[in-house]
């Protein structure tokens, strides 16, 4: 039973943001429900059950989502060559998986030392912060409640309640909402088969969706990173960041194949593991199962798509800021001070993500924690270089 509340805990943290993509891209949300669970298990089988990870739908494939899909547009299923894209853009992760297995563990180690990995932690955690105050601002005050119940039980809670935070606040917060009118519940069917549909591929879509996934298959690292630094264990030499990337871009192609969005490893999840300090990946799994089930059994997705904006604004304002914390203390790994260099390249990589800085060539375009990710290494490379040949 505990176990079973754990992942239902995960599910309600990763819901309200996998089912938002869907429908800016105008796709079925059963469908990227089915497709979350499936890819966050096929991940799972991938990396041995090792990484305790969910896999929502991706907001990095939004704007190239929908170029593909407006170039069709009056064609039959436009949608499809879009998800087409999705496909190819998954394959991208392989192929990142094969140079990262070549390169070998210690020299993407060195390319990712710890003031970069903590920066690019810190800035999954800051940029997300604006939409959880976005959120929260819906209704203040129930935010305010839901993230005060939250912080109460983690603190002063015993046992199993104490690490069931996140459930618990939005709970109170769903009840609160349901006693001042801010829940609007209405049940459609009972019960309801995924519409899945099968892609098309184009020239144009590749163009378009494969230049893309270069940024999230590099915050695919950042997020394998901040995991490995919440529970402890280096999940980039174990399994091994390349069998990650294997399992991210396979279940991101699987979910294109059936018609669903982009998946990526979610860091409202690691959010979650941070503050209730649980890493079983039978969670996680359980959490997909689940979402599974959801996606054919449509009362309780109303149920759950019912929950006031502000209440998961609420959740998502520690949520978030744990990430960041995360981030923080990782910069400072491995001494407890930073050398110049060191904070010219993390004051760069901040500027850069958070001020909304962008790389376009055509088609290819790469911001924010990609971006950031990028111009740390070649920073972090120029600026040693000499020293390092010196040692």
């Amino acid at each position: 039973m505990k176990t079973f509340l754990f992942g239902i805990q995960h599910l309600l943290t990763m819901f309200s943001a996998t089912v938002l993509v869907p429908v800016l891209l105008g796709i079925p949300v059963s469908v990227s429900l089915f497709t979350s669970g499936l890819g966050t298990l096929i991940f799972h089988f991938i990396t041995k059950r090792k990484v305790p990870v969910y896999l929502g739908s991706s907001f990095a494939f939004i704007g190239p989502f929908i170029a593909v899909s407006a170039y069709y547009t009056g064609q039959e299923n436009a949608l499809a060559y879009a998800t087409g894209g999705v496909v190819m853009a998954g394959l991208v992760y392989l192929l990142f998986s094969f140079i990262v297995y070549k390169i070998g563990y210690d020299k993407i180690r060195k390319l990712f030392p710890s003031y970069i990995t903590g920066t690019v932690i810190l800035l999954i955690g800051l940029i997300l912060a604006g939409t959880a105050v976005s959120m929260a601002s819906d209704c203040w005050w129930l935010a305010i409640v839901t993230l005060g119940v939250i912080m109460a039980t983690r603190i002063y809670g015993k046992g199993t309640f104490a690490q069931l935070p996140v459930f618990t606040g939005l709970v109170i917060g769903y009840i609160l909402g349901i006693i001042f009118g801010k829940v609007n519940l209405g049940f459609t069917t009972l019960f309801n088969t995924p519409e899945f549909f099968l892609p098309k591929f184009s020239l144009y879509a590749f163009s378009v969706m494969v230049p893309a996934a270069i940024a999230p298959a590099l915050e695919h690292i950042g997020d394998i990173f901040a995991v490995s630094n919440v529970v402890g264990k280096d999940f980039a030499k174990d399994p091994g960041l390349h069998k990650t990337l294997i399992g991210d871009g396979i279940a991101t192609s699987v979910a294109g194949l059936l018609g669903g969005a982009a998946n990526t490893t979610y860091s409202e999840n690691t959010g979650v593991l941070a503050i209730t300090k649980v890493f079983n990946p039978l969670i996680m799994e359980i959490a997909a199962v689940m979402a599974i089930a959801l996606s054919f059994f449509t009362p309780l997705t109303d149920i759950i798509m019912s929950i006031p904006t502000s209440v998961m604004g609420g959740a998502c304002l520690v949520l978030f800021g744990m990430i960041s914390t995360t981030g923080l203390q990782t910069i400072f790994n491995d001494s407890k001070t930073l050398n110049v260099k060191q904070v010219l390249i993390v004051s760069v990589m901040l500027i850069i993500s958070v001020g909304g800085a962008k790389l376009a060539f055509g088609n290819f375009s790469l911001q924010g924690i990609g971006l950031a990710a990028l111009t740390g290494i070649i920073l972090n490379g120029l600026l040693f270089y000499k020293e390092k040949h010196q040692n």
